[in-house]
């Protein structure tokens, strides 16, 4: 131990102080001191050698084998390239072993030591050229061992040997300086050794071997992973990859970026790849050893999310502490030499300037190896972060997509994005967090030490008073903790109803419930922001204390001193105070470290929460080969649960088997568990009890369409290659070739979010060609003939399930009984199981139930035949005149050539996410600073911080000009009243401080708040088109990520770079006091300082802004696959989708990495022009003769000086980084300033309350498209719909029905003519007015997650009567009584946990509700099955008797009824008339419909008998 002490002491003496200073030298007077170092050092590592020999000699002899090499590769190896750093270790090893082995010759020959002892010279010398004979023998070796990185043993010793060589070197030139003697040959060999060793160290950083194989073909194959042998295809090329070790050491590897960045705005293919240990596949994969491991270890199932992590980052973390501890020392180099330079210049006549000029080298060398330390630890710190948050990100986009239902339904779409988005974040930010963690003990430590050397027993009192501070975190964290949980819940809460609204906000629109959830989401936003203040006066009341603490520390010590009567010299006083100056970073530090860490938890234990949630079943489905059995699917005694908690499970006692090649029909009413049947079979649901059986690959088709955003081909093609014969053969039988004829780009034309351009049935057509083109064994297809009209059905059925399908086995939910005749079986659900099974005409003779839904269909059929039969015996009617000059027209119209339409048109709905290209505007700046007040407040921030700047200068001052020179000289004044007067100065700045904390904070979240408000307000003010080509990820990522910045950082950023300006003027003000030539060196710099900023921020500008806009298709894509997990499952395309996850991790990762290290190369530069700035301060503070300054005022200026390259760097860092962090609201002003929709309500145009009295609707000359690049979707429509009857639209699925709706409502505003309702002119009314008084059951059932009440009186207008009426009126009443919380009854998002069925029926409820002159029914029964929609027909029939009903329907027998028939063909008129007159035109569409439905019925009607 007293060895060890010995060295060290000697060790650092040798570096930190000149010769004149001979207390701190004293035990280097040992002789032996060289050799004492070199031996310890080397015995360890031989030591080492042995346990690493012993440890492979026992693996070898346990495990009876030895390390097999690669045979294939080597059999084929033609050879071995060498790499530059391969040869340099060979030549810089053998030139270290020739060296240490003629110094042990010279030895043995009777040369001289410095060293008395000559055993100890000899053994240190022998074990050196042993070490070096081991380690040419292990590099030798090294090819055939095929190693891609250099053994850890092996860069170790060369770190030693490097350590070594600095010492060795220190202490010849000690030697030599204060004996005045020759250099002799010991001191010549060890500057030869310098170099190879600095050599081999910088290798030992990377430590790749570089070595390429080359093979017999031709092909070269580097090692980049392990020991095998990879494919160069794995291969990635970054700039980073490639860097040599003096580009990676300045960052100059970025050069050929900035050489691109300043030239133009860079585009995201601009950006070079990152490093391939880097890359998000890379990471992945790492990550997933990592759990392996820890769940073997621990023998869990749910691994330690914490453990992974540690395994994961341990390696980098290491090398990044280590960097951080040096650079934390080094820091201390400058406040430890401070007294000793005040002494040299009050003794200036009795020392030589070789003295004065070594000090300022070893302030210059300190400051160097501080700034090239801190910029690579902080460095290493970033690209860990990048590393953690891309592993994590793919672990949660993994278990969203084994998520089990029920884990699914806790957490929503909306709270995992937030995890995505925010809770990474804040994991990686703790990342670079940690690093303090080790600093702090060491920074404390020196500081006390240096303390002690200067003010002796003082320093015990700056140790109480720091921890004193320290403690006072205890409780500020914990309450910090508590406050950052409750903002991440309320921020959860408000991004779950965010999401929620933006994926529905049609359905706000039309029923004019915007207001109300714009209310919602403000409410729910006032609550985040209630936490968000109680947090910041937490962190201002943290600001305070930190920032008042080095006075608190230094006001405690300074009277500590007096005390024991310890004589306080200007010396020791600046020395103290640049102690306490650097003291005060871990302090500041602190609290922001706990304040992460607590962050950091919270977050950490929510994904960890998260990634442990239960999983779907991977062993529910056993799959069979196809040759070992002759069934598709099998289910004996099957029992599933959606929720396995629940009592009575969701399907009981399922028993079957299906052939192969069978087709098979489920039938039944809603809610029966139609849908649960073929959910189980995909293994979604939670198997309670049997086995299922599947043979063969599967093909699902939701009842929901499921569609991606891309063009139509990509959705069908869903991965596969593009067979074009499969391909226009499954278009053909999925009728959609008509489609593709008026898309205006073909079947290339972009879809939307969710395919809201496309209509119900072309979603539904596409994805049932995306089902048919997989060419799967077993298609499970969920009433897929609901979206599409009749035609188009039976199309479909004959085309496609008889067709294509013919010999495929497949399954499919219906509630169109005329495709059940040709199942080969039909099964009859009820209440989750199997009632009946049989084939049609079994199943009608055993009366249970199937002939109830049968009954059904044949009343409607009769209905349709009736009308038929009624039309053609009344031929003697003739046609209205009017009625015929309109079909004239409306024929003329529909023989328009469409060409002109369709050609040179661009189809691409979804645009490229706008970003600004240049500098932020000096508009966005003001924007921000005036948002609040005007900017009042600002002046006074910043002369609350300038008062607390001079305050601090001011007392500091006061201390250096009262303080005596010498411990002999006397005091100016007493020295209570120096200690009285630096206290008051000291406190007044601390309230300052807390003043310009106070004021930040509460613009800071005003500001955010109004910048908020404003975004929230205008995207609900957008009109549909907006929502339509606008994927949500982009707002959603505005309204989290961005958002948060604004809340916790912007106002902070905008802080800390007026306070280091403020600051800089103050050091640069203290330092031309004592040299004013220091500014012939400081202009220069400062104008070189911007030149690189200026040079810096073109490219880290767009770097950032790519950055950002590459995080939301991440979030998007997530929340896409969400959504189709079932499919995604069903198609076996896990893996695919997870590596489209990785492939965008990676495109956000480019922009950030390089981000990140731009910074990196812009603070090293400034730091080292700083550290110049402050060795030439040093230089003329050396050099002017004695008496010129006042010591004490030029002890004072250095004092400031040492941070000066803080200072300098942070203020070009915080600008660049403040400017980066504008981006985000340069992003919400963008979309603060929507195009918006017309007003709610226009006053001098309000309509009567009564209004609509009538509902009368006339069309004139209407036009409607989607988007101006667009063509027209409804075009010249003409035709009115007389008040008080029943108007039936029908029309070729895309034919404009669902449009026209649209326009009633003015979710599309009329690109030429107008719709009048009552003699109003709903054009010039507000959108409010119209809209809340019509009444609508939209296309896509929505339900709000909520309760059952909520869903059905959204605004709270109506009696729990009122309400109860109406769910009996739409056949829930019974299902909502039998729930325990009845009306309270929960509904999950996109009320996942109710039948689409019964989704549509809550809609028909809200429309009974609501009572509206006019109702507009959007394929309203499309998802119940027949028995259901003929009670729901016979309900509007009554309750609407006197109503405008506008239905929109595929089933011919709803609007049958109807006392006009529009008849729509690619967005015009075919036909409008009564379905009478009608059905006289044997020609007519209306006709054709008709006789192909009642073909069916006859076809039905035979298969009946």
């Amino acid at each position: 131990m007293v060895l060890f002490q010995h060295m060290f002491t000697a060790n650092m003496a040798s570096i930190l102080k000149p010769p004149q200073f001979q207390i701190a030298w004293l035990l280097l007077k040992s002789p032996c001191v060289r050799e004492h170092i070199s031996i310890v050092v080397q015995l360890a590592f031989l030591v080492l050698l042995l346990l690493q020999f012993v440890r492979k000699l026992v693996s070898c002899i346990c495990r009876n084998r030895t390390e097999v090499r690669d045979e294939g590769v080597e059999k084929y190896m033609a050879g071995v390239k060498f790499s530059i750093s391969y040869r340099i270790t060979m030549v810089c090893s053998t030139l270290l072993f020739g060296t240490h082995l003629i110094m042990l010759l010279i030895m043995l020959n009777g040369g001289e030591t410095l060293c008395d002892s000559k055993v100890r010279a000899f053994s240190s010398e022998v074990m050196q050229v042993v070490l070096w004979a081991s380690t040419l023998l292990t590099i030798c070796k090294i090819p055939s061992n095929k190693y891609a990185k250099f053994p850890w043993i092996l860069r170790s010793w060369w770190f030693c040997s490097f350590s070594l060589s600095i010492i060795y070197t220190a202490l010849d030139a000690y030697s030599r300086v204060t004996n005045h003697s020759q250099l002799n040959v010991r001191d010549y060999a060890d500057v030869i050794c310098l170099l190879p060793s600095t050599l081999l160290f910088g290798i030992s950083i990377r430590g790749n071997t570089g070595l390429v194989y080359a093979l017999s073909n031709d092909t070269t194959e580097p090692l980049i992973n392990g020991k095998t042998v990879t494919h160069l295809e794995y291969k990635r090329e970054s700039l980073y990859g490639k860097a040599t070790l003096f580009q990676l050491v300045t960052f100059s590897w970025l050069n050929p970026l900035f050489a691109f960045g300043i030239k133009k705005p860079l585009d995201q293919n601009e950006i070079p790849d990152v490093d391939i240990k880097d890359s998000a596949e890379f990471l992945s994969h790492d990550f997933d050893e990592r759990l392996k491991h820890v769940k073997q270890k621990d023998g869990s199932i749910n691994p330690s999310i914490y453990k992974a992590i540690f395994l994961f980052i341990r390696k980098k973390a290491a090398i990044n502490a280590l960097l951080a501890v040096i650079s934390a020392v080094s820091s201390y180099v400058g406040p430890y030499l401070i007294d000793d330079f005040v002494n040299f210049l009050n003794e200036k006549n009795k020392q030589s300037l070789k003295t004065g000029y070594l000090l300022a080298l070893a302030f210059l060398g300190g400051k160097m190896v501080e700034t090239i330390t801190q910029k690579h630890w902080v460095f290493g710190a970033r690209q860990l972060g990048l590393r953690v948050r891309a592993a994590l990100i793919s672990q949660i986009y993994r278990k969203g997509l084994r998520l089990s239902c029920q884990s699914r339904q806790r957490h929503t779409s909306g709270e995992i994005i937030n995890y995505m988005s925010v809770d990474i974040q804040r994991i990686t930010d703790l990342i670079w967090y940690l690093n303090i963690i080790w600093m702090l003990p060491v920074q404390i430590s020196l500081a006390i030490y240096i303390l002690h050397t200067t003010i002796g027993l003082g320093s015990l009192a700056a140790l109480a008073a720091t921890f004193i501070v320290m403690s006072c975190n205890i409780p500020i964290t914990r309450f910090q903790k508590r406050y950052q949980s409750k903002i991440m819940t309320a921020k959860d809460d408000r991004m779950k109803a965010t999401s929620e609204v933006l994926r529905n906000m049609k359905t706000l629109k039309l029923q004019a419930w915007d207001s109300k959830y714009l209310n919602k989401l403000e409410s729910l936003r006032k609550i985040e922001c209630d936490w968000l203040w109680k947090s910041l006066r937490l962190s201002v009341t943290s600001a305070f204390i930190f920032w008042g603490a080095p006075t608190f520390i230094s006001v405690v010590t300074f009277a500590a001193c007096m005390l024991m009567g310890i004589q306080l010299t200007a010396g020791r006083v600046l020395s103290a105070l640049a102690t306490f100056r650097m003291l005060q970073d871990p302090i500041f530090s602190l609290p922001d470290l706990l304040s992460n860490i607590a962050q950091g938890k919270v977050s950490a234990d929510r994904i960890a929460s998260y990634l442990q949630k239960d999983e779907i079943q991977q062993d529910s489905v056993e799959y069979v080969s196809k040759d070992k059995t002759d069934f598709g699917v099998e289910i004996d005694n099957g029992r599933f649960s959606w929720n396995p908690e629940s009592s009575s499970p969701t399907l009981d006692g399922i028993q079957l088997k299906v052939k192969k090649g069978m087709k098979v029909a489920i039938c039944g009413t809603v809610g029966s568990g139609k849908s649960s049947l073929l959910s189980c079979m995909l293994g979604e649901m939670q198997k309670l009890a049997g086995t299922i059986k599947i043979s063969g690959t599967k093909a699902y088709v939701p009842q929901s369409p499921w569609i991606l955003t891309g063009n139509i081909r990509d959705n069908i093609l869903f991965g596969n290659q593009y067979d074009s014969h499969k391909y226009e053969k499954t278009v053909k039988a999925c009728a959609l070739l008509k489609d593709f004829e008026l898309f205006p780009c073909g079947d290339l034309t972009e879809i939307g979010e969710r395919g809201i351009n496309m209509s119900g049935g072309q979603k539904q057509r596409i994805q049932i060609a995306r089902a048919v083109y997989q060419d799967a064994d077993i298609y499970l297809l969920d009433d897929p003939f609901s979206a599409v009209d009749a035609h188009t059905g039976t199309q479909l059925f004959e085309e496609c399930l008889m067709g294509l399908l013919i010999n495929k086995t497949v399954l499919y939910v219906t509630h169109q009984v005329e495709f059940l005749p040709a199942a080969d079986l039909i099964l009859m659900m009820q209440n989750g199981k199997i009632a009946q099974a049989g084939r049609f005409d079994e199943l009608l003779q055993q009366n249970i139930g199937f002939e109830v839904i049968v009954g059904a269909h044949n009343e409607a059929l009769d209905s349709i035949l009736t009308v038929e039969n009624s039309s053609r015996t009344s031929q003697e009617l003739v046609p209205d005149a009017s009625t015929d000059a309109e079909l004239i027209r409306s024929r003329h119209d529909s023989e328009h050539d469409l060409s002109l339409d369709i050609t040179k048109k661009e189809g691409k709905l979804i645009q490229e996410e706008e970003r600004e290209k240049g500098s932020i505007g000096k508009e966005v700046y003001w924007y921000y600073i005036t948002a609040v007040k005007g900017g009042a407040l600002v002046p006074i921030i910043i002369l609350a911080q300038s008062s607390f700047q001079v305050l601090q200068v001011a007392s500091n001052y006061w201390m250096a000009w009262t303080s005596p020179t010498t411990s002999d000289a006397e005091p100016v004044v007493e020295m209570k009243l120096i200690l009285l007067v630096y206290t008051l100065l000291a406190v007044g700045s601390a309230f300052c401080v807390l003043l310009r904390a106070m004021l930040v904070a509460t613009i800071g979240l005003r500001t955010a708040q109004k910048l908020f408000t404003n975004m929230l307000h205008s995207i609900f003010r957008a009109p549909m088109a907006f929502f339509d080509s606008t994927p949500s990820g982009r707002i959603l990522n505005r309204a989290s990520t961005d958002q948060s910045v604004l809340d916790l950082e912007l106002a902070g950023r905008f802080g800390a770079c007026a306070s280091t300006i403020i600051q800089i003027i103050g050091t640069i003000a203290v330092m031309s006091q004592a040299a004013w030539q220091v500014f012939v060196i400081f202009i220069p710099v400062t104008a070189i300082c911007i030149w690189y900023q200026q040079y810096y921020i073109p490219t880290a500008r767009e770097l950032a802004r790519l950055s950002q806009i590459q995080r939301a298709p991440i979030l998007h894509h997530f929340a896409e696959s969400l959504s189709g997990t079932a499919t995604i499952h069903a198609f076996d395309q896990e893996d695919r989708f997870t590596n489209a996850n990785l492939s965008l991790i990676d495109n956000h990762s480019r922009p950030w990495f390089h981000n990140a290290s731009a910074m990196e190369w812009l603070s090293i530069r400034l730091n080292l022009l700083a550290n110049f700035v402050f060795a030439f301060s040093l230089i003329v503070l050396v050099s002017l003769p004695e008496g010129t300054i006042n010591p004490s005022i030029a002890g004072l200026a250095v004092t400031y000086g040492i941070n000066l390259n803080v200072l300098q760097a942070s203020i070009m860092w915080h600008i660049c980084n403040l400017e980066n962090k504008m981006i985000s609201v340069e992003r919400i002003i963008q979309y603060s300033n929507l195009k918006s929709e017309a007003p709610f309500v226009v006053e001098e145009y309000r309509p009567p309350n009564n209004w609509p009295e009538v509902g009368t609707i006339c069309f004139n000359n209407l036009q409607i498209r989607y988007a101006e690049h667009l063509p027209s979707v409804l075009k010249n429509i003409t035709c009115t719909f007389p008040g008080r009857k029943k108007i039936g639209v029908v029309g070729r699925t895309g034919s404009g029905k669902s449009t026209l709706i649209q326009a009633i409502f003015r979710i599309v505003e009329p690109r030429e003519g107008s719709i009048i309702i009552d003699n109003v002119d709903i054009c010039k009314i507000g959108l409010h007015d119209l809209r809340s008084r019509l009444g609508i059951i939209p296309q896509d059932p929505t339900l709000f997650e909520g309760t059952v009440r909520g869903n059905l009186d959204t605004l709270f207008q109506y009696s729990d009567k009122e309400v109860w009426e109406a769910l009996d009126k739409c056949q829930l009443g019974d299902l909502v009584r039998a729930k325990e919380k009845k009306l309270d009854s929960p509904v999950v998002e996109n009320g996942e946990n109710w039948s689409v069925g019964q989704r549509q029926l809550f809609c028909l409820g809200r429309t009974l509700l609501k009572k509206s002159s006019i109702l507009v029914l959007d394929e309203a029964t499309a998802s119940v099955d027949s028995a259901t929609d003929g009670v729901i027909q016979k309900i509007i029939s009554q309750e609407f008797k006197d109503r405008t009903v506008v239905t929109i329907a595929h089933r011919i027998h709803t609007v049958i009824d109807s006392d006009f028939v529009l008849v729509l063909s690619d967005g015009r008129i075919a036909e409008y008339d009564s379905p009478k007159r009608l059905l006289e035109r044997e020609d007519s569409f209306f006709s054709k419909l008709i006789k192909e439905y009642s073909m069916r019925s006859q076809n039905f009607n035979t298969t009946q008998q």
